[in-house]
């Protein structure tokens, strides 16, 4: 689900972000020598988040491949801040927080669906959008507007492509 809210980030290009909320619960296969869920699999359910929000913003991957698109991870940053343990369920909030011009910096936190804001992890992604010839591109406008990030003038300063 995508909600509005209000963004403070330093680095914030609007007044509003774009927010998607998606719900996962943690499986017995994802589990550790530990009984915890393995560091490695919160970045399965950060990129489950990422593809989630794009196909909830009108992107889905079959959308991006007949434009002959894609969106390849170039940096992950994560800080790990509780474990998650067999049944819990998190929230896996993600926004689009700034574009460059052919990049995309994804925040995503993961949180009890509680509203209690405890914080099992956060992460910062950094895509870059791919077009047909495997090289990247401008991030399209569409895909700007979506996420609630400014059209960025093309070389010419005009705005538009």
């Amino acid at each position: 689900m995508y909600s509005a809210r209000p963004h403070s980030d330093p680095g914030s290009m609007s007044d509003t972000q774009r927010e998607h909320r998606l719900r996962i619960q943690a499986r017995s296969y994802e589990l550790d020598s530990f009984a915890h869920v393995n560091h490695a699999v919160y970045l399965n359910y950060f990129e489950h988040a990422r593809f989630a929000a794009l196909t909830e913003g009108g992107f889905p991957p079959r959308r991006l491949a007949e434009r002959g698109e894609g969106v390849h991870v170039v940096r992950v940053e994560v800080d790990f801040r509780r474990e998650l343990r067999l049944g819990e369920e998190v929230e896996v909030r993600t926004r689009a927080v700034e574009a460059g011009a052919s990049s995309l910096t994804i925040a995503q936190m993961m949180v009890a669906p509680d509203e209690t804001e405890v914080v099992y992890a956060e992460a910062r992604v950094v895509v870059v959008w791919i077009g047909p010839d495997g090289r990247p591109i401008r991030v399209p406008d569409d895909v700007r507007d979506a996420f609630a990030l400014p059209v960025r003038p093309n070389r010419s300063g005009d705005a538009g492509a």
